[in-house]
């Protein structure tokens, strides 16, 4: 019995989206077959590209063929299926073979191509590898697609390759295993997810797994196309319920290559012929193709976001005189290591798991320590330092019902229990202690006790200003009542801070702020509007140099700026800045470059007789980036050169301008084809060079961070200008290298063979500073302190209260102006190994965290200036700091716990500074110096009158010499030195001439020697002069005429070097000893108006 015909069964319209049949055309294989039979070739190895030839979409069997769909189903040509052929190509009847079976078929219907599918790359996906030809059968080949559009919404597709030439194939039933419905979002999956562990080691696939969830950048590679498919799928699998967000092309054609230059994170599949071709590409691109398109001049998104998540640090950076540009130490820091971290631009290639070691936290200053490293295998290297557990405090609890009664003796209760937590606290613990006063203080006001909060807060800003409640303070202080004013008066401490909140309310708690509301001008401008909106900017903040930007883009017009220019030199400035962010060099460079090197220009790819490359311009050295795979060809350092000349070259029937560069070392010169960039590089060149020869010859390195400074604005000039004029222009910038000729080697030969190094304090700063104080302060070898903490330090106090840190083993800036209040400092201390105290012109001792480097504790028990600060020498760690002022109170301070151990008034005033010797105090007040005991009485006296017929002179400074019984003294208005014996100051003095000396100013011993600052003649003009006089023979050795204004202090930097400050802008001296014993630096300062330097000299 016949039974009844099975309705047909139609797929899910949205499973299977359409069929396409691609190849080569036939007019390609016709041309080839003739073309082989002409020649008589067997063997054909030909390259056709692809072509859609039709395309089938559902449903596959027409309505009125599908009642005989289940009789005829062995015959697919009875059936009329709807499809889609080339529009250039009307399909017509023709004589089918193969397997399609009767001669002639029914016309396919024009239909729609389904959304999403790209018919002009299909092609290249469905034959990566292109259409071979071959002679001989080969086997059947299947591979997978995964096609993503815009929205992310990816589509599947299967790949079946073949030889022969069949137009229909039959495709392998397909399994498709269908979640319940209950649980809709699970993904539906036809892959053997355990694949990828059969092509990979299990610490291989986690790494794999870790490089996609950090979403790096990554190409599989293999020689079966089915495969990278599979296998990418399979890990995108494994990352459910997460997904990746980025590029997915797990198949790449040979013209898909270029797709791994995309700047950002990507999956990508290619053949493993062209592991080589592409390694090199994401080995070069990003510094030369991506970096060239920078450096033309275009911001694109990326950049861009780099401006916009910039970190506080590098906002800080662009503040700085030496422009923001990142040396070679924070490139490597950034720039994992192939060798022991995952590079962001990876191959399938990876490390195993278990090679990749995790980086051991190495004691913070293990480079001032030698360490074993054959010998530390077994143990671990790192400190074991036990973490310090929280402190509790238990608050009182609350009992019910909350009535006024029951919530005063809360607060009582609370009081009581704090104050005998602050009893029993250790007298070291500050940090402790200062929570205790502002809780306790908070607890006040709520009693309505303001007087007592006021109080607590006094000493709560004495103790760690930095949870000084500032605002709090100042309402509390506003709604005192009149009897409350009456008994707060009576507290001369409590007026001063309530005097200061009041006067001041922002200032106590505010942090020195770098970052400024800069705003672009909309108006034309000036020279002084000009100057203010530059150093706003954050561009350079020196007066001369932003003078010299002015002339060079006002060069031949009206000396005034328009709105228009400043933005496109704001905008060429910044755009350069964010280029040099953007340099990653690679690691076979910067093997070749110093930690604290920096690229500051890259010229396009040029020609030089060194082969094809880029060069690149650091603050040290010129250097070859060659093309292709990037190597190293180093040029010249800038002290090595002897000469730079802009020449031309002939070539064919023009000239190309060629920039050469002859090095001492090197016979050969150097020779760039540089083109329309030959003038600028040949100013740069020149301007680096001269400002590196001053800087060797002066022994001061400002000179080639300005040259470097003036480079930089050249470029950024000839950027906004882009004119004919531009390098004329940019030359009004090149101020080393117009001055060089003309700037004689002025120091004297003496001053020359002493003179070490310089450095500048007021780097940074729109006009050069003042330095009143010098502190030097020896490093130490504590394991739990950072390395740049356990360096020496150079402290300058400079005018207003800003003090300035140098790290003095590298005499680079370790930290940048802080403030300590807004009066002049007058003296500072090391009062231990983790603080250092400055005394100021306000009355207040400020104390400084070594580490945080910023003030938190403040000692106001002085009711006049600070005028000096001692400790006993000899000790490392001393127990008591000396402080005087200039009422003439003397204070002795514990160190641990702040509080003062012992007081004394002397008769008069005037105290200027203090020395101990043999259990006495010896006091400078002017009139006399006094030698008081211990006990506060006067032992001795040393009176002005008595030893001078001229009493309108004082002492202005004194120096003991224990060793040779002697009081060293100089006088105000006097060219001389005095020296009585400790044993009869009765006596009259010695008298040591100083010749060409105006005034004296600071005086320091050093060893057999006293170091004399002062001002006097030099070469015939008025200059700071430091007069080095033998002790014994009690004459002057040298005269160091290095300062270009009044030497104001010195300093002795720990047995090593002798340096001192002087007021002339950019100038740090400090002298090496050339004796068999070692002696102390110091440093001095000069006079108020024309800046700072310090300079290092041999004694």
């Amino acid at each position: 019995m016949a039974e009844a015909a099975s309705p047909h069964l139609s797929l899910p319209s949205g499973l299977l989206e359409l069929c396409a049949l691609l190849g080569a055309p036939r007019d390609s294989l016709r041309s080839l077959e003739q073309v082989a039979y002409k020649k008589g070739v067997k063997h054909l190895s030909a390259l056709l590209d692809p072509e859609v030839l039709s395309i089938f979409v559902p449903p596959f069997i027409s309505k009125e063929d599908s009642q005989t769909a289940g009789a005829n189903c062995g015959t697919l040509g009875k059936t009329r299926m709807r499809s889609l052929r080339k529009k250039r190509e009307k399909p017509r009847p023709e004589q089918w073979k193969g397997l399609l079976g009767p001669p002639r078929a029914s016309e396919p219907e024009d239909v729609a191509v389904p959304g999403g599918v790209d018919l002009l790359t299909l092609p290249q996906l469905c034959f990566p590898g292109g259409v071979c030809v071959a002679t001989e059968p080969k086997e059947d080949c299947v591979h997978f697609l995964v096609l993503t559009d815009v929205c992310g919404n990816r589509t599947y597709g299967v790949v079946a390759q073949y030889y022969r030439p069949l137009h229909v194939f039959n495709m392998k039933s397909l399994q498709i295993v269908l979640p319940a419905r209950a649980d809709l979002e699970s993904p539906i999956l036809d892959l053997d997810l355990h694949l990828p562990l059969l092509c990979f080691r299990p610490e291989k696939v986690l790494q794999i797994l870790t490089c996609i969830l950090t979403e790096q950048r990554i190409v599989f590679f293999s020689s079966d196309w089915a495969l990278l498919t599979l296998v990418t799928e399979c890990f995108m699998a494994y990352l459910y319920p997460l997904q990746w967000q980025h590029p997915f092309v797990p198949i790449l054609s040979d013209q898909m290559l270029d797709f791994v230059m995309a700047p950002t994170s990507f999956l990508m599949g290619c053949h493993l012929d062209h592991f080589e071709e592409v390694s090199k590409v994401l080995d070069t691109y990003m510094f030369h193709s991506f970096l060239k398109a920078r450096l033309n001049r275009r911001m694109d998104a990326f950049a861009q976001m780099d401006l916009d998540t910039q970190s506080e640090e590098d906002r800080i950076n662009g503040m700085l005189l030496s422009p923001r540009r990142p040396t070679v130490e924070k490139i490597a820091s950034r720039k994992s290591s192939h060798l022991c971290v995952t590079h962001r631009r990876m191959v399938v290639s990876m490390p195993n798991l278990q090679d990749i070691a995790m980086p051991e936290l190495a004691p913070r200053n293990s480079s001032l320590r030698l360490t074993d490293t054959a010998g530390c295998r077994g143990s671990s290297g790192v400190l074991n330092v036990t973490p310090k557990s929280p402190y509790t405090f238990k608050i009182p609890e609350i009992h019910f019902p909350l009535e006024s009664q029951c919530v005063q003796a809360y607060y009582t209760r609370f009081v009581s229990m704090l104050s005998e937590a602050m009893c029993i606290l250790a007298p070291d613990n500050s940090l402790l202690l200062a929570r205790y006063l502002y809780l306790r203080g908070l607890v006040y006001l709520m009693q309505g006790q303001l007087l007592n909060a006021l109080l607590d807060f006094q000493n709560l800003y004495k103790t760690d200003i930095r949870i000084f409640p500032t605002d709090l303070v100042k309402r509390t202080v506003e709604s005192m009542s009149a009897p409350e004013w009456e008994r707060a008066e009576q507290a001369p401490e409590l007026m001063r801070l309530i005097s200061e909140i009041l006067d001041k309310p922002h200032e106590a708690s505010k942090l020195d702020d770098h970052v400024k509301n800069f705003k672009l001008p909309k108006k034309h401008m000036q020279l002084g509007d000009f100057m203010k909106r530059v150093q706003e900017s954050g561009i350079v903040k020196d007066a001369s140099t932003i003078h010299r930007l002015f002339e060079a883009l006002t060069v031949g017009q009206e000396k005034q700026i328009d709105p228009e220019t400043f933005k496109d030199f704001y905008n060429c400035w910044k755009e350069t800045e964010a280029e040099a962010q953007e340099v990653s060099l690679p690691w076979l460079v910067m093997e070749h470059l110093d930690k604290n090197e920096c690229v500051c220009k890259l010229s396009s790819s040029v020609k030089t007789n060194l082969g094809v490359g880029k060069i690149a311009m650091t603050q040290k050295r010129l250097f070859l980036l060659t093309e292709g795979r990037p190597g190293y060809l180093e040029i010249s350092t800038f002290r090595n050169i002897e000469e730079v000349k802009r020449t031309s070259t002939a070539f064919v029937l023009r000239r190309i301008p060629t920039l050469k560069i002859r090095v001492a070392s090197k016979k050969e010169v150097f020779e760039a084809n540089l083109k329309t960039e030959c003038d600028l590089w040949h100013l740069m060149v020149k301007e680096m060079w001269a400002g590196k020869k001053l800087a060797d010859d002066h022994k001061d390195p400002h000179y080639v961070q300005q040259a470097l400074t003036n480079v930089l604005l050249m470029d950024a000039v000839v950027g906004t200008l882009q004119s004919p004029g531009a390098i004329y222009a940019a030359s009004k910038l090149s101020y080393f290298d117009k001055t060089s000729n003309e700037m004689p080697m002025t120091l004297p030969e003496t001053t020359l063979e002493t003179l070490k190094h310089k450095i500048n304090p007021s780097a940074g700063e729109a006009f050069p500073q003042a330095v009143d104080v010098l502190l030097y302060t020896p490093g130490h070898l504590d394991p739990a302190e950072k390395v740049e903490d356990a360096h020496p330090k150079l402290w300058c106090a400079l005018s207003e209260g800003n003090v300035t840190v140098f790290d003095a083993s590298s005499w680079t800036i370790h930290q940048r102006s802080f403030k300590v209040g807004t009066a002049k400092v007058n003296c500072m201390v090391m009062a231990d190994q983790n603080q250092v105290w400055v005394g100021s012109e306000d009355s207040v001792i400020y104390i400084i965290n070594v580490h945080s480097m910023s003030c938190n504790k403040q000692l106001t028990a002085h009711c006049s200036s600070v005028t000096d600060l001692i400790v006993q020498d000899g000790q490392e760690a001393p127990s008591d700091v000396y402080s005087c002022s200039m009422d003439g109170t003397v204070l002795v301070w514990n160190v641990s716990t702040l509080q003062v151990t012992s007081r004394f008034q002397l008769p008069r005033g005037g105290l200027t500074s203090i020395r101990l010797h043999g259990g006495r105090l010896w006091c400078c007040t002017g009139n006399s110096i006094m030698v008081m005991k211990m006990n506060g009485s006067l032992h001795q006296e040393l009176k002005i009158e008595e030893n001078f017929k001229d009493t309108s002179t004082s002492f202005l400074a004194f120096q003991l010499l224990p060793e040779e019984e002697q009081l060293w003294a100089a006088c105000a208005g006097r060219s001389e030195v005095y020296i009585w014996s400790l044993k009869d100051l009765a006596q009259p003095p010695q008298r040591v001439p100083l010749k060409d000396c105006s005034e004296i100013n600071c005086m320091i011993r050093v060893k057999k020697q006293v170091w004399v600052g002062s001002r006097g003649l030099g070469q015939g003009t008025p200059k700071g002069k430091i007069y080095v006089i033998d002790a014994e023979r009690k004459t002057v050795e040298k005269e160091l005429v290095a300062h270009m204004d009044t030497v104001r202090t010195l300093c002795s930097a720990e047995d090593r070097y002798m340096q001192h400050f002087y007021n002339h802008p950019r100038d740090l001296f400090s002298t090496k000893d050339s004796r068999p014993e070692k002696v102390p630096s110091k440093i001095s300062c000069p006079g108020k108006h024309m800046g700072s330097k310090v300079k290092q000299h041999h004694v």
